[in-house]
């Protein structure tokens, strides 16, 4: 994804996501995580230190206390799955640290199980504190990831539900 535009494909600094890149499966899920000033902070702080990733089970630059996001870092995430470790690097495309919207994405970048792009948000509205996850998908394209992508759907969809839960 390396001609998406200076927002990111996933736009994580504006509430309404634009329409869809094609040839990408587009997602976004949400959900509450509390409500207050206190919850919102340690919220805001938790997304940009990859804590919806780390208390979902992955590490990030192999520690579960990955320094803070920045624009153009690159990482590599990794994840045990049934005794495999699955390496996938990324690089941030876009960090925002609004008021009462917090988050960034990043896209995949070669070697990753899948190619895309990821946006993890936490947003403000009143006194709800929400999480908003989105994501564009499409297969790898390389082998074996290419051939495993249906598996790789449904694992996307349980590692959402972990990231949904991660910060309350």
């Amino acid at each position: 994804m390396n001609d998406a535009d200076d927002q990111g494909w996933t736009t994580p600094a504006f509430r309404h996501w634009a329409p869809s890149v094609p040839g990408y499966r587009r997602s976004e899920v949400s959900a509450p995580i509390g409500s207050g000033d206190e919850q919102w902070m340690r919220a805001a702080t938790d997304i940009l230190r990859w804590r919806v990733k780390t208390a979902s089970g992955f590490l990030v630059g192999g520690t579960a206390d990955p320094p803070r996001v920045i624009p153009g870092q690159r990482q590599v995430i990794t994840a045990r799955v049934l005794g495999v470790t699955v390496t996938e690097p990324v690089e941030v495309v876009r960090v925002v640290d609004d008021p009462d919207r917090v988050g960034f994405s990043y896209r995949t970048l070669p070697g990753h199980p899948v190619a895309g792009e990821e946006a993890f948000i936490v947003e403000r509205d009143g006194d709800e504190v929400r999480i908003v996850v989105r994501s564009l998908t499409r297969a790898a394209p390389q082998q074996p990831w290419r051939a495993l992508f249906p598996v790789l759907l449904v694992a996307q969809r349980v590692a959402k539900r972990r990231y949904l839960r991660a910060l309350r």
